[in-house]
């Protein structure tokens, strides 16, 4: 059996779908052992309701060194699901291969430092991009520069809001993460 550990900072919506399909099976051989929180968030509630053990760490300077010590040698996979802080280079170089993140960009476009959220859906408008999805990397030093696992788009309407575009593409992420992490876990 793999084992997962999911970091979260917020409502863990991504975390209930990789929840959900290690239950129905889509996800196979794998469980999600642990959930690390950088804040008090939601994601937490999700993970204590299905008897998945958490860990709160406040972020600070010291987040990644804490981080470290937490996570267990025998993790086959950090997975970052809505997760905002940013990982320090030797903890991302330790787990090298091993640690995924989902962005809601087609990356390169629309990546880095301050690109999260409703940033990206704003950029992409104001770009008056013809396309947006996500993107599943593997995460690096480098923040968004690790290499596409997969990824996904669709067309960019004139009719498209900030909003909008954060609907059509969190629909993306709940498709494309299940499809990534087989992937990456050998499934």
């Amino acid at each position: 059996m793999k084992k997962l550990v999911v970091l979260v900072s917020g409502s863990g919506t991504n975390l209930q779908r990789i929840i959900d399909t290690i239950e129905a099976g889509e996800i196979q051989n794998a469980k999600v052992a642990l959930v690390v929180a950088d804040r008090e968030c939601f994601g937490l509630e999700r993970a204590k309701n299905h008897n998945i053990e958490t860990i709160l760490i406040p972020r600070g300077k010291n987040f990644s060194s804490e981080l470290a010590n937490v996570i267990p040698q025998d993790t086959d996979l950090i997975v970052l699901a809505g997760f905002l802080s940013i990982l320090k280079p030797e903890f991302c170089e330790n787990w090298n291969g091993k640690i995924i993140n989902i962005h809601p960009a087609l990356l390169p476009k629309f990546g880095g430092k301050g690109m999260w959220g409703m940033n990206v859906h704003n950029a992409v408008i104001e770009a008056k991009e013809v396309e947006s999805g996500a993107t599943v990397h593997f995460v690096t030093p480098g923040i968004d520069e690790g290499a596409a696992i997969l990824q996904k788009s669709f067309e960019v309407t004139a009719d498209d809001t900030p909003e909008t575009l954060a609907q059509k593409v969190h629909q993306i992420e709940y498709e494309i993460f299940p499809l990534a992490i087989n992937k990456v876990l050998g499934n």
